[in-house]
């Protein structure tokens, strides 16, 4: 056999891994949604929850409204706050949380965890406690690393988790969103924590999305000004600040204060976005039609009884993982 045939078999079947790899993602035929969250600011609130969903705006809990991960066995301050979860390139799943107790302050927050699963009931996990892990450094000096969040990096093949920071040395004055890159079985963080963007004021919660055009979509809450809401960069390098383009107005669809914003693609078309009324009683839900240019009001959700969800975020997952759950943690606990 020729050289020429044995690299172009090469090249085939390297061609033909890739494309089976896609192939096989976009066969997942997604029917529901997974919404995980936390229910509140006192400690034994301050845990993982689980809801599910068939259109993306109605949610029934799951085991009974308990949690589904607690908190205690996973932090280090036994709380946590703020869910993320993610569905990795490997078909893994992917949470990140605040390890934070509120009673404490909310300045008290000194570190997250990191959670990876296989199959959406099992989780694994690690705590990253800055003023350990920083020692010697600004970052050691922490009192906020909120509202972490995961996105997969193409451009660098690594899982990138993102947060806000604020130091009580003056380093960092104002909250301020920085990232790392997680290690290969997601268990650490790797390397001093880079800043993402400077908003120049206080910014939090930050969520990014990626649409089928490849345009990146950053959500975050600003927290300096007369108005804190949410605003949206879009961009197309997720390292270069410099050339991302910062929509005029707030993306909300409401007057009360707000916080937690969600993105996710609806499985029926367009996207939604969530985010906690935290002063109301309620989380709120916006639907896009124009790939995420603006919203419109679908409903507010009355956060009472079983339901009480607070900031959190959302997944689509497949009817194969949505009876695994609902086998997992019944929606009436036994």
């Amino acid at each position: 056999m020729s050289k020429k045939i044995i690299l172009f078999s090469i090249a085939l079947v390297v061609t033909f891994g890739v494309a089976t790899q896609v192939e096989a993602k976009k066969r997942l035929k997604m029917t529901n949604y997974l919404f995980a969250y936390f229910i509140g600011n006192a400690p034994q609130e301050e845990q993982i929850h689980f809801a599910v969903s068939n259109d993306g705006f109605n949610y029934t809990p799951l085991n009974g409204g308990n949690p589904v991960i607690g908190s205690d066995s996973i932090a280090l301050t036994k709380a946590v706050r703020d869910p993320h979860i993610l569905r990795g390139e490997d078909g893994s799943y992917f949470m990140v949380v605040t390890d934070m107790r509120s009673s404490l302050g909310w300045s008290s927050n000194r570190g997250i965890v990191l959670l990876h699963s296989k199959d959406l009931v099992h989780w694994t996990h690690r705590t990253v406690h800055f003023p350990e892990k920083y020692k010697g450094t600004h970052f050691a000096h922490v009192t906020r690393v909120w509202a972490p969040q995961t996105i997969y990096d193409k451009s660098v093949g690594k899982y990138m988790v993102y947060f806000s920071l604020l130091t009580d040395d003056g380093s960092i004055p104002y909250d301020r969103v920085y990232y790392c890159y997680a290690n290969a079985d997601f268990t650490d963080l790797e390397g001093e924590p880079q800043v993402l963007f400077d908003y120049k004021q206080p910014a939090i919660d930050t969520d990014i999305v990626q649409d089928e055009q490849g345009l990146f979509h950053l959500f975050f809450k600003t927290e300096g000004g007369s108005h804190k809401g949410i605003r949206q960069y879009t961009l197309t390098n997720l390292h270069k600040p410099d050339t991302w383009t910062l929509h005029p107005g707030y993306c909300e669809v409401t007057k009360n204060a707000v916080e937690g914003a969600g993105v996710f693609p609806l499985i029926q078309g367009g996207w939604c976005l969530m985010y906690d009324c935290y002063m109301n009683g309620h989380y709120q839900f916006a639907k896009s039609t124009d790939n995420l240019k603006t919203f419109t009001f679908v409903q507010d959700t009355q956060t009472k009884g079983k339901f009480t969800p607070r900031h959190g975020t959302t997944i689509q997952i497949t009817g194969k993982e949505y009876k695994r759950l609902l086998k997992a943690f019944p929606i009436e606990k036994k």
